[in-house]
């Protein structure tokens, strides 16, 4: 059965309680039905609602910005003539200004299925403002890319929220962005006015391609779904002074650094038997970013199994195996600032504590971590079957 967005659900068939209303947009350029038309076409014809407002989340409405703490500002729509609001800049919260005069709020963003991806956390500073102002706010929901690939690694504890973060779930959590928001609504912000237009035609026991939509990048280094299945545990070297393949035409499928011995990590790797991949020498130069210009002695992370495939867990595999096979004291963790903090290393609010970085600063049991994450992912596992939106 094909899928559908929640997007094209409303293209469909306008809400009763949206029609007539004066409405803002969150939106980026995957905000698309699967014939292409972009959400602010859907909303301006024939829709009953008055189009008032856009605001963009990191890499702005077009993806046009690179990189994290990459900012953009606002401007007016040239063909609309409405602002457009930067929720990257400036101001990542809506002020009241930006929603004055708004009667709705919808957000229609693909999110990866990793816990460390910036969009849902625009949404929660979105209900926020929203449950401030009255505002009733709409998540158009889309498929977890990667919701066959089961969930993984530690969930996050309070102390370690930041923008890369700001709910008590695992790094990869099998959630689509509006079940997120339900969780977040549930958990932090119950006075938020929330309407989940659901997708229609998933099962969470799917990837990507089976969906037959199309796949818009919804950031510039996520190319393809293939990328979103490594992403969630890769993601983690940009903590580290490895490079996560930005500059290169696969980034997160690749890592790598000048100093890396490829051969003696490869064997090191194989000898380890991780289950859902393969890996493969891949030596790039990337083009901008970590190590411009320089040639990386690198792996291609290759996953044959999506089903077995944990991303936290090989990441946490590959990132020992690099410690074990270079010099003595190669790998660094790079300090703050990272995604507007500060003070905590970028590392553990990535990860979700300090346990991960302390286990590889130490040489301890990767595997012990890893069944560290056992109890605490069963516990959210189940509440969270609670407010599930899809069946598998």
């Amino acid at each position: 059965m094909k899928t559908i967005s929640g997007l094209e659900v409303v293209a469909r068939h306008m809400p009763e309680r949206l029609r007539g209303k004066r409405i803002g947009v969150l939106c980026h350029s995957s905000s698309v039905t699967s014939d292409f038309r972009f959400i602010t076409e859907v909303f301006d014809s024939n829709s009953g609602c008055v189009l008032a407002a856009l605001f963009g989340p990191q890499h702005g409405i077009s993806g046009q910005t690179q990189d994290n703490m990459i900012e953009w500002e606002g401007t007016t729509d040239p063909v609309l003539g409405i602002p457009v609001y930067s929720l990257y800049g400036e101001h990542r919260k809506p002020t009241p200004a930006m929603l004055n005069g708004l009667e709705a709020f919808v957000a229609d963003l693909q999110d990866v299925g990793a816990r460390l991806y910036t969009y849902i956390w625009t949404v929660k500073l979105c209900m926020e403002a929203c449950a401030e102002a009255g505002i009733p706010i709409w998540i158009l929901d889309r498929p977890n890319p990667i919701g066959r690939v089961q969930i993984d690694g530690p969930v996050l504890k309070e102390e370690f929220f930041t923008f890369v973060g700001g709910a008590s779930i695992p790094l990869c959590h099998r959630m689509t962005i509006g079940e997120m928001a339900l969780w977040i609504k549930e958990k932090y912000i119950p006075g938020c006015d929330l309407h989940i237009v659901r997708s229609e035609g998933w099962r969470r026991n799917s990837l990507y391609r089976e969906t037959a939509l199309p796949w818009v990048l919804p950031s510039p280094n996520m190319p393809t779904p293939e990328t979103a299945v490594v992403y969630p545990g890769t993601v983690l070297a940009e903590a580290l002074n490895l490079s996560e393949g930005r500059g290169t035409v696969i980034p997160f499928e690749l890592t790598g650094a000048p100093f890396i011995n490829a051969t003696r990590l490869h064997n090191d790797l194989k000898a380890k038997s991780i289950p859902g991949c393969q890996f493969r020498i891949h030596d790039f130069i990337p083009t901008f970013h970590k190590f411009k210009g320089e040639n990386c002695r690198g792996i291609q992370i290759h996953v044959t199994d999506a089903s077995l495939f944990r991303p936290v867990a090989t990441a946490l595999h590959l990132f020992d195996s690099i410690i074990r096979t270079s010099p003595p004291d190669s790998l660094r963790f790079n300090p703050p600032p990272y995604e507007y903090e500060y003070r905590l290393i970028p590392f553990d609010i990535l990860s979700g504590d300090s346990r991960m970085r302390e286990v590889l600063e130490n040489g301890l049991s990767v595997r012990e971590e890893i069944a560290r994450w056992d109890a605490p992912l069963e516990t959210f596992a189940k509440e969270f079957s609670h407010m599930a939106l899809y069946s598998e």
